[in-house]
């Protein structure tokens, strides 16, 4: 059973990595607003009540900005994890294992979570002795 969920659990890791970057990615956000488009040209469009129309502009809208702002957080969580990488790399005394975290499971990032949080009482309890 153990087995099952871990497997289950690293599939749907790989899917939503692989919905993120499509989310994120320039020729989707082309495609669904070619979509949109076609959908906002629509003679039923022109033909609908003011405010079915506005709704359907806000939607269109809001559809539109998924794209825009996944592509924003893409671009700057990889810029975070460049620079955090490098300065874990630059820091002789760091613990390189934790270099590009962002691609383990969540399963290793809750141990490496528990383990740092042990780390931290310790150095708690070094200070309190000082």
């Amino acid at each position: 059973m153990k087995n099952t969920y871990h497997h289950t659990e690293r599939i749907f890791e790989k899917v939503t990595t692989f919905i993120t970057a499509l989310l994120g990615n320039s020729i989707t956000f082309i495609i669904v607003l070619g979509i949109t488009t076609y959908w906002f040209c629509n003679k039923q469009f022109y033909t609908q009540n003011i405010h079915d129309s506005i709704r359907d502009v806000i939607v269109g809208i809001s559809f539109l900005s998924l794209f825009i702002i996944q592509k924003t957080f893409n671009r700057f969580s990889g810029a975070l994890h460049l620079k955090l990488n490098e300065l874990v790399a630059s820091n002789i005394k760091a613990n390189n294992a934790i270099i590009n975290v962002e691609e383990k499971t969540e399963r290793e990032i809750l141990e490496l979570t528990k383990d740092y949080a042990e780390i931290a009482e310790l150095a708690k309890e070094i200070d309190a002795k000082l």
